[in-house]
């Protein structure tokens, strides 16, 4: 029987929901990094017109920004910030009729207080509305030993299933930088460690599984950014083997783990479907929508080349404030970032697939 949901924002039983139907379906949603509303809604709009449900997501760096360059406290910011965007998309998701995700991205061991101040929040929206601010928020302590990064992550996994979140933890690491959070990728460097092993992913599922639900963004060559042709190389075997090891270990169903592809900007199409055929429900995509938005920014003025450097044209007096008028070149960036994703949808399979009704 075909599951359905009511359109908004989606946690607890609801989000498990939509990622069972996603991995049974053998489709994934992108996972869109936004700024501010402008991002936000274009995210909606994309979704709305490809009839797919998404996932936005915030970086703290992102959520910094949305609260306002000028908010004097720069902690305070990024968690205000992340609040104030998931009030806006709790408002507006609903009517664009798809099932939208909430998330933070990257977090990494400096930025627990970030996580755990959004854990008041969300404990806070819970007891007034009986569902949590986000659905989930993502902990990258990939930096650390192993045992330290999956103690961390349980430790705030229980704090955040009595609120029906779930967790997204990375294992290995995902190479480039995404706002301050990563690793460099060297030219013929040994990136031995863009690759994790299947039995770390076992570790965690053990240790995790009994304490609430969680997804891995388990590295698999993947990279934040668009690099260089040859540098890594994406090998989706990884994740294949890691759903092998935890199935046989633990007597489960096919592909127990819930995986995550980070870095999907540039990402071959084959192994996109190829990742999502081994259980991945989710991929991030930020630097190629940053790109859409800016290149049609960049040709609305070139279009338009008078008015943004006169308010009236020097020759002939023509006026020029309809073509400066922020909400031109604000939309330009908008419709851009729109199609892209369309792209996206469709690489995914989710088109045509919201179960929102």
């Amino acid at each position: 029987m075909a599951h359905s949901l009511k359109p908004g924002v989606v946690t607890g039983q609801d989000y498990q929901t939509l990622v069972a139907a996603a991995k049974k379906g053998a489709y994934a949603f992108p996972a869109v990094n936004v700024v501010g509303t402008n991002s936000a809604n274009a995210v909606l709009e994309a979704a709305a017109k490809a009839k797919s449900d998404v996932i936005i997501q915030l970086s703290n760096g992102g959520a910094q920004f949305f609260a306002g360059k000028g908010c004097p406290d720069a902690f305070s910011a990024k968690v205000l910030g992340a609040v104030s965007a998931a009030q806006h998309v709790h408002t507006m998701a609903e009517h664009y009729g798809v099932c939208v995700v909430l998330h933070t991205d990257h977090a990494n061991m400096k930025l627990v207080p970030w996580i755990e101040a959004l854990l008041s929040h969300g404990e806070d929206f819970y007891e007034k509305h009986g569902k949590p601010l986000y659905s989930s928020h993502m902990l990258d302590l990939s930096e650390e030993t192993l045992d330290d990064n999956i103690n961390e992550c349980a430790r705030l996994l229980e704090r955040m299933a009595k609120i029906d979140m779930s967790i997204e933890i990375e294992l290995g690491v995902t190479g480039g930088e995404e706002d301050g959070v990563g690793h460099d990728i060297e030219e013929g460097a040994d990136n031995s460690k863009l690759y994790t092993q299947p039995e770390e992913v076992l570790q965690a599922y053990e240790r995790l599984n009994s304490l609430g639900h969680f997804s891995v963004a388990a590295s698999f060559g993947n990279v934040h950014g668009v690099y260089k042709p040859g540098n890594v190389k994406l090998r989706p075997d990884i994740l294949k083997n890691s759903q092998e090891l935890v199935k046989t270990t633990h007597g489960t169903n096919d592909n127990p783990l819930n995986l995550v592809f980070h870095g999907g900007s540039g990402s071959e199409k084959s192994k996109i479907t190829e990742a999502v055929g081994y259980g991945v429900f989710k991929m991030n995509i930020d630097t190629d929508t940053q790109f859409a938005f800016a290149q049609a920014v960049g040709s609305y003025v070139e279009e338009n080349p008078k008015a943004f450097k006169h308010q009236i044209d020097p020759d002939d007096g023509t006026p020029y404030k309809k073509a400066y008028d922020p909400r031109k070149v604000l939309r330009a960036g908008e419709e851009s970032m729109i199609e892209r994703l369309q792209e996206a949808f469709s690489d995914l399979g989710s088109a045509g697939k919201s179960i929102a009704s």
